[in-house]
This record gives C-alpha cells, structure tokens and sequence, in this order.
C-alpha cells in the first residue's frame, strides 16, 4: 500500500486536492477512496468526498494496491528494435495501448510482451510488469521494457533522477521561435477532468524545444519540432505546446482542427539515450518516424504522400505558467 502526506496550498474539496495531486486518478476514484476511509485530514479519518480542505491542512493518503486483473500473454506482433537479457526496446505503433486498465483489459503492448517474454510476470509490479515509462495511446516510439528486477531498478533510477534523455518529434500549428523552454505545473483539469492542465498547484513540468523545419502555403503555417521533455509528466508534451499557443496537428484533445489532412496525434518518441545494466556508456536507440506521419510532412512539402504512408543547452525564452514570453 503506497502512503503519502502532504499539505494543502489551495482550498478546494477533499476529492479535488487528491485528484490533482494524482493525475492517474479519476474524481470519481478519489471520491472511492475517500469514502472507502483511506483519506485523513489532519489526522483525522475522512469519508466526505466533498469535504473542505483548507490551506495548511494535512493531509495523508493510503492507496492501496491496484486489484489484480488477467495478465494473459496474446501473441500480438511487437517491432523490436533491439534485445538482451536485460532489456527489450520496441517501437510501440500508435493507436496501441501501453498497460491494461480500466477499458483496456486485453490487446495491450503489455499483454504482447509477456507473451514474448513469458518469465516478465511480477518484474516491478504485477499489473506493469517491466514497465518503467509510458506512451498515450496515439503517440508512437521508442519504449523500454525491464526483463528482470535488477535491470528495472537500474532504468527507473535513471528515470528517477531525470539522467534519461528523451527526443520526440512533432508537428505544431504556427510558427514558434526557433527554441524555447516551457515551464509550467501540470495537473488535471479541475473543469474537464479527462484531461490535464497547466494549474498553479500542479506537478513541476520542463519542456524544451527547437524548430527543426516551418511550412507555409495551402495548408496553413506548420512547425517540426524537435521535442525534449525534461519531467515526466502526463500529456506533458501537448499540455505544454499548446498552453504557449502552437498545439499538436491531430490532437483532438488540446489542439484544433487544421485544413491539413494527419491521421493522428503527430507525436513521436524518437529516441531515448540511457545506460543499460551491461553497458558502461550511455547508449541510445531510435525509432524511424512512421510512415503515416511521414505521409503529413510529404503533403506540406508538395509531394504525394506514398501509397503505405496514405494507409546542446542553450539560452532559451521561458514560458512559465505566471510570465509566459515568445521571442524569437
């Protein structure tokens, strides 16, 4: 069972607090926990979802492990870019769920996985086993799977202490300056709660970027970036990029509609450079942008897209959540 105590910042209601202050959880799975009695407020048991918290209260939460579901290895094809007896790197499609959850209890890359690594069951936990970072649904990239418990506790310290570098590569609308930084506290919206936000009592969240190519003409104006999230935050790349105004082409959650025909939310995890348990340097694997996302760049650059495509730091400006600046 995971506990934690913190303060509250902000007055707000009980289930609210605790829904912000954990993004995986829904309001109505924070309403369950309070009125199951895993919530005190100042040392005092809690079972009124709606009850107000005031700045300065206490507040612990026990959350007790995740139940138990069906982890039954499915033999669906995974694209491995490389494997060894620690580690098994894949390049997850979009559309392709990471782990089972609630509306995703099969089909899985979790699921495909164990059936290719039978002996993975119980690696860091038995819902993920394996698991120690994550893609959205409709992102595609590059993802690491531990093979045994020394080699997940070795990635996720990295992960932990932020050494792991992360490239994505995606498509805004508009032209942003040539680099940025984008500083802002992520949590979830307190008004749609299927999504997140930038919140002034969010989670620490770091974005950079650089422009690698814009576009202008029948389409409108366009910008391929080069992504470089610095935290781990959910939906933090589209969260970011569209709270400084230049949202991801096909994000139907953050963006908007474009005359620019994308089949999906063009995001990439292109790469991720960390050390593994075998190796003393730092290695880095890649993962090819797909062909359906290439298929986008081609329409922009005036060509038809093919028939399979159709089917360093530097200064930076800073966007915060209080100042937020766009300089070129």
């Amino acid at each position: 069972m995971q506990i934690e105590t913190f303060v509250a910042e902000t007055a707000d209601r009980l289930d609210r607090i605790i829904a912000a202050r954990w993004p995986e959880l829904s309001r109505s799975a924070s309403q369950r926990l309070i009125e199951a009695g895993h919530v005190r407020v100042n040392g005092t048991s809690i079972q009124r979802p709606a009850h107000r918290v005031r700045p300065g209260d206490q507040i612990t939460v026990h959350i007790p492990p995740p139940e138990p579901m069906d982890l039954t290895p499915e033999p669906i094809p995974l694209d491995i870019l490389y494997e060894d007896a620690d580690v098994v790197v894949i390049h997850k499609p979009a559309g392709m769920v990471v782990h089972p959850g609630a509306g995703h209890p099969s089909g899985t890359l979790i699921h495909a996985v164990l059936a290719h690594c039978p002996d993975l069951k119980g690696v860091g936990g038995m819902l993920r086993p394996g698991l120690v970072h994550r893609l959205d649904k409709e992102t595609s990239g590059v993802l690491l799977i531990a093979k045994n418990d020394k080699a997940y506790h070795f990635l996720q310290a990295q992960f932990k202490a932020r050494t792991v570098q992360k490239v994505y590569d995606a498509l805004v609308i508009g032209h942003p300056p040539p680099e940025g930084l984008i500083e802002a506290p992520i949590a979830r919206d307190p008004r749609h709660r299927q999504r997140m936000a930038v919140v002034p009592n969010g989670r620490p969240a770091r974005t950079r970027y650089r422009v690698v190519k814009t576009y202008e003409g029948r389409w409108g104006r366009y910008a391929f970036l080069e992504v470089y999230p610095e935290t781990g935050r959910t939906h933090q790349i589209r969260v970011h990029l569209a709270y400084v105004g230049y949202s991801i082409v096909g994000d139907r959650v953050y963006g908007r509609r474009t005359a620019l025909h994308c089949p999906r939310l063009f995001l990439h995890a292109r790469s991720i450079t960390l050390r593994l348990p075998s190796r003393l340097q730092p290695v880095t694997f890649e993962a090819p942008l797909p062909p359906d996302l290439t298929g986008v760049l081609d329409l922009l650059e005036g060509s038809p897209p093919s028939a399979e495509a159709r089917g360093g730091e530097s200064s930076l400006p800073v966007h915060s959540s209080k100042t937020t600046t766009l300089s070129s």
